[in-house]
């Protein structure tokens, strides 16, 4: 037996998440999903609002990770008083609110779900991600069966760090944030699912879901330009992880992008 775990990437603004409303429980049933865990950190552009929480939700995400758009919306403030199936990255200061882990049930399993956020290239001030990791693990340490990590980071030499830090310790890493979706999913030989970063959900026609005329003129002018969302044809990006049950390790990796 095994859970089939679909990581979906960055969520972005209202044409991503109309898609996910749209095709995810499709999706679901094809890939013999058992739970989905989604980055939410974008959907509004910055932040996520409730009407935002409750179309994914309705739409079959179990889990929602976030990261430096993390307070982009005062929503997410009721969502952490109201939900239990939200993290944001444990590195944080103490005193921020939400939780950096949660721990969520699918069958008879227990899923432990950490959100890490990377210092490189993140305009954000926060702790160590890596020192973070070791205390939320311990915390999670006999709560779960399994943990799934979240780890939103700009650089892929931090993401690679993190790789080869946690493994034997986690059964799934996958990073998220630049919304490019990479080719290097791998299981390692510890058992630890990993892909650099999932991509993103949102309009193709875009440059990371901006309008492309206006990322353009900004690299082309070096001015500031108010950012307006593309909408069109979309695509989710993602990955499916297979764990087995016994064992807790993960078996494969498998890269999707459904238009």
């Amino acid at each position: 037996m095994f859970v089939r775990l679909l990581a979906v990437g960055d969520v972005f603004g209202e044409c991503g998440v109309e898609f996910v409303s749209m095709a995810l429980r499709g999706i679901r049933e094809d890939e013999n999903i058992d739970f989905c865990i989604a980055n939410a950190e974008n959907t509004s552009g910055t932040g996520i609002t409730l009407s935002d929480y409750d179309k994914l939700y309705d739409a079959g995400v179990d889990a929602f990770t976030l990261g430096n758009h993390t307070f982009g919306k005062k929503d997410v403030f009721r969502l952490f008083e109201r939900e239990t199936n939200i993290v944001r990255p444990a590195n944080y200061p103490d005193g921020t609110p939400g939780c950096g882990s949660a721990v969520l049930k699918c069958g008879d399993k227990k899923i432990g779900i950490l959100n890490i956020m990377g210092r490189i290239d993140i305009a954000v001030s926060l702790d160590c991600p890596f020192r973070a990791a070791d205390r939320e693990l311990k915390n999670l340490k006999d709560r779960c069966d399994f943990v799934v990590v979240d780890f939103h980071a700009e650089a892929t030499s931090e993401k690679k760090a993190m790789m080869y830090y946690l493994d034997s310790r986690v059964s799934v890493l996958f990073g998220t944030h630049t919304h490019v979706q990479t080719a290097d999913e791998i299981v390692t030989k510890n058992g630890m699912g990993y892909i650099t970063d999932l991509g993103m959900t949102g309009a193709e026609d875009s440059i990371l879901g901006v309008k492309k005329e206006i990322i353009m003129r900004r690299f082309i002018n070096a001015l500031p330009q108010k950012f307006e969302y593309a909408y069109g044809r979309a695509a989710l990006c993602g990955a499916v992880f297979e764990i087995d049950d016994t064992t807790n390790k993960c078996i494969s990796v498998k890269r999707i992008c459904v238009r």
